[in-house]
């Protein structure tokens, strides 16, 4: 899914301008991904109601934070596409494991441990 594509192009980008132009980028990043810090896998699901881009566009944003809090050079992995795809499916498999363990679960928590399953951290 684009959602894995989505926090490593924040990376990539973070990882590749200037300081002062990091932090801007990683403030506005902050300032988008703060309203959502507050879902759990069961309110995301009932915002969602079934649309599958809400979902994307909230993994997406908590997932971006994961990936900049943690310094994680995305591109400094140099995946192959099949590799890519390999971290993609344990991503997702750890997000929808954490939910299936207590929906009640905030989703950032659940979103970073995904993060660190899938990079194997």
């Amino acid at each position: 899914m684009k959602l894995f594509r989505i926090g490593c192009a924040v990376a990539a980008t973070l990882a590749t301008v200037n300081m002062a132009k990091a932090d801007e980028v990683a403030e506005k990043l902050i300032d988008e991904a703060l309203p959502q810090m507050y879902h759990t896998c069961a309110s995301l699901t009932k915002l969602a109601d079934g649309d599958d881009d809400v979902v994307l566009d909230v993994l997406g944003k908590i997932t971006a934070i994961s990936i900049y809090m943690r310094k994680i050079d995305i591109e400094s992995y140099g995946f192959s596409e099949s590799q890519t795809e390999e971290v993609r499916d344990r991503f997702f498999q750890a997000i929808s494991d954490g939910c299936a363990e207590d929906e009640n679960s905030l989703l950032a928590g659940v979103v970073d441990n995904a993060v660190k399953a899938a990079l194997g951290l």
